[in-house]
Order: C-alpha cells, then structure tokens, then sequence
C-alpha cells in the first residue's frame, strides 16, 4: 500500500511539473513607461511669387510690381517626381486613344464558302473557301479589333502628379500668377498685340472662371490656350513652356491639392511685400 502511495504522489508531481506555470498579475505599485513625445513638424513658409501684368487691368485693381501671390507651399513646392509624372501623362494619352482600328476575320468577309478545288490530285496546295487569310482579298488573322485604351490610376497619384507639375514650372521661373484673365471685347488682333507686348507667347493660360470675351478673343490666336481649371491636367501642364494662372485658378488648385496634415503659415493670397521671393515671372524676351 505504501508503494502504491508513493507511487501517486510521484505521478501528481510529473503531471504538476508538465502544467505550465499562470502568468503572474502585474503589481500595483509599477509605473508605466513615460510615452515618448513625437517631434513637431516644421511650420512650413509659403511661396512667393511676384505678379505678371494682366491682359487688361481692371479699374481697382493695383500695380502688378505693387504686389506679390503667396502660394500654398505643399502644392507650389512638392519635391520633384519623374516617376509620377511619367505615370500622369501616360495615364492621360492612353485615354485619348480611339481605339477604333477594325479587321474582317475569314467569317465576316463576304463571299461564298465553296471549296476553291478539290482536296487532292491536282498537285497543287490545299485550299479552303476564298475568305481564307492566305488569299488576297480574304480574312485577317490575329488582326485588331475595337478595344479600350484607357488605364486607371489612383486619384491620389494624379493630385501629386499636379503638385509635381506646378511646382516643376515654378522651380523654372516659368509660372506666372495674373490678378485677373479678362479681355473686354473678342477682338483677336488687340489681344494678340497685348500678347506680344507682354511676351507671352507660348503660354497656357488657365483660369478659375472663363470670361466669354477672352474666349472668343484668343481663340484663332496661335502658340496660346485658354483652359480652365477644372480642365487643366499634367499633361497640358508639361507640355507648354509657360503657364500663367490667375487668382481663382490658384483658390481652386490650393483647394483640391493642399495637405491638411502640413502646418503652414495663414497668410493672404495677396501681400504687399514679401521676405524672399522665390519665383520670378515668366521671361518677357523669350
């Protein structure tokens, strides 16, 4: 009986040892570990850039030498990216393809389908009906069909893609900032003659609200293009040597492309003087 016993005992404290041990509660008096503060983020300055003369300056509004556009610097000051803008413009000609190329197969050619000669004995190679792609006149093999071009990207790549395009003209002193795109009349010959004055040609201006005068005016004018914000892309954005922007232009792009995460310094559109100025108009001689 008392091997037995003992025995027992021997096996409890085998199966005790192979029980894993309870995790033991946390004491009372232990202090959490102070959190570790994060470091703020710089307050970033904004762009300044000084006025190009407008086409035609209205009665109150001031000198263009007088003032100078402070612009958001998280849309006008992006660091650069080729690989984006790469993905933008050709995200943006893949969707001005047609896409319209046709080929007949053999079974949508017109014609009969009787055999052209007998399988066998007359020494010659084996033909099928006429629409065959191996004769003249007959079906396409493998030839194109009407199809989509079109890709998809992100619309946060395409907003970058536009920060990085804005601040690709500015950091090359080809960005200009106007208080106002308006021409009174659609006489093209007055404008053109302003343009020339002014050196702008080759520009793409963009506007936040289309004056039906201007539009009318620059129309037939060659080397420029008048679009709006909303229709302004990367591509169009590339391809013109200047782009000259006016005020609601530059609200609407501060509006769609500004980072909300970025602190920066409130400040007015407009401002009689500035610290530094970063950009410069576009070259008049050019």
């Amino acid at each position: 009986m008392l091997g037995r016993g003992l025995s027992r005992i021997s096996r409890a404290a085998a199966r005790q040892k192979r029980i894993p041990a309870r995790p033991t509660l946390p004491l009372l008096n232990v202090k959490d570990r102070p959190r570790v503060q994060q470091e703020a983020k710089p307050i970033v300055e904004p762009v300044y850039l000084s006025l190009t003369p407008s086409l035609k300056r209205a009665r109150h509004d001031p000198p263009a030498d007088t003032r100078v556009a402070a612009l958001e610097p998280t849309v006008f000051r992006h660091p650069m990216r080729r690989d984006i803008l790469h993905l933008c413009v050709v995200h943006y000609r893949d969707s001005l393809r047609q896409g319209s190329a046709n080929t007949k197969t053999r079974g949508e050619v017109r014609g009969s389908g009787r055999k052209i000669r007998r399988q066998k004995g007359t020494g010659k190679a084996r033909l099928g009906d006429a629409q065959s792609p191996m004769l003249r006149g007959g079906g396409v093999a493998f030839g194109p069909k009407p199809r989509d071009f079109s890709t998809k990207l992100p619309r946060k790549v395409i907003e970058m893609g536009m920060r990085v395009a804005l601040s690709s003209k500015l950091k090359e002193s080809k960005l200009g900032v106007m208080m106002r795109l308006y021409w009174p009349n659609g006489k093209t010959k007055f404008l053109a003659r302003k343009i020339d004055q002014l050196g702008l040609r080759k520009t793409l201006f963009i506007t936040g609200h289309l004056h039906e005068g201007l539009e009318q005016a620059i129309r037939n004018i060659p080397m420029v293009k008048l679009i709006t914000a909303e229709e302004a892309n990367v591509y169009e954005i590339l391809k013109w040597d200047r782009v000259v922007l006016d005020l609601k232009a530059v609200e609407y792009f501060e509006e769609k492309l500004k980072k909300e995460n970025v602190p920066t310094v409130p400040l007015a559109l407009l401002a009689s003087e500035a610290p530094v100025v970063t950009g410069t108009t576009p070259s008049l001689s050019a």
